[in-house]
């Protein structure tokens, strides 16, 4: 017991022990500056120190932009970034989730694909005009006079709505003799027109070319997106006069006909309607004569 209390005693006294710091002018050993230490103050010194110094880093990268040079660390600026380029990510894979269906609807409008069932979907005229067929209803004369009165009203009636009938009307894109009629057994949703070689074919109605190019089996041919979800189709051309992206009026010429592509017979425009992604008789609001 008596050992370990003198042990202590001298590692006190250790502790305390005073020593001299003095730093003197090298060539006259002139003294500049002294201080007496301990050991023990030494330590504490150090220690807040080495505290202090721990305390400062923290702020610095906490609160200062060094805190960017260090590995592991983001900045506000970056993380903002991050979220911008992450929003307009997730808008482009919108955009072009639109677009596949866009492209899909105007591979669908090229390739004449459609069933059945999605036709009977869309077309209302004609589902109408077939039920007329099966029921072969007896009318009396008013009626007739009436019914008559109506459908010459609303053969080139495309639209349900008609607030805008006396800005967008359907023109002939060119006239002739209808060779072959629109027929959805064939699965021929257009009209053959019978016109000579070089005929100008114009824009049905104003609207803008989605597409204008050549194909093997159907030449050039051109599609105009128009108002109302209608687009139309003109194929077989000898010559296209637009471009993809051009804008044209009700009226302007935008090709020339002619026999072009395997599945042409003869000098012709092949002429479709689509409404809403499915095709409509362009006779029952277009009068080619």
């Amino acid at each position: 017991m008596a050992k370990k209390k003198k042990k202590e005693k001298k590692f006190a006294k250790k502790l305390l022990h005073k020593y001299r710091l003095v730093i003197l002018n090298e060539d006259t050993f002139e003294e500049r500056f002294a201080i007496k230490l301990t050991r023990l103050n030494v330590f504490v010194i150090t220690s807040l120190s080495a505290i202090f110094l721990v305390f400062l880093t923290i702020l610095l990268i906490a609160f200062t932009p060094l805190r960017e040079y260090i590995p592991g660390y983001s900045s506000a600026r970056l993380k903002k970034q991050a979220s911008v380029l992450n929003f307009k990510t997730d808008s482009l894979v919108q955009e072009l989730e639109l677009n596949k269906r866009y492209y899909a609807s105007i591979r669908k409008v090229l390739t004449g694909d459609v069933s059945a069932e999605d036709f009977d979907r869309d077309s209302v005229i004609e589902a109408a005009k077939n039920d007329l067929d099966i029921l072969q209803t007896t009318t009396n004369k008013e009626d007739s006079l009436l019914r008559e009165k109506v459908e010459k009203e609303d053969k080139y009636n495309l639209f349900e709505d008609n607030s805008d009938q006396s800005n967008f009307i359907l023109f002939p894109p060119v006239n002739g003799t209808i060779s072959q009629n629109y027929n959805i057994e064939e699965k021929h949703y257009a009209v053959d027109v019978v016109v000579a070689t070089n005929t100008p074919v114009k824009a049905t109605a104003d609207g803008t070319i989605i597409f204008a190019e050549w194909t093997i089996e159907t030449g050039y041919v051109v599609i105009i997106e128009h108002n109302q979800e209608l687009i139309s189709v003109y194929k077989h051309n000898t010559a296209i006069t637009k471009s993809q992206g051009d804008l044209v009026k009700a009226g302007e010429v935008i090709a020339m006909s002619g026999n072009t592509g395997e599945l042409s017979t003869g000098p012709h425009l092949h002429f479709e309607l689509w409404s809403k992604g499915y095709p409509v008789n362009p006779t029952n609001f277009i009068d080619f004569q």
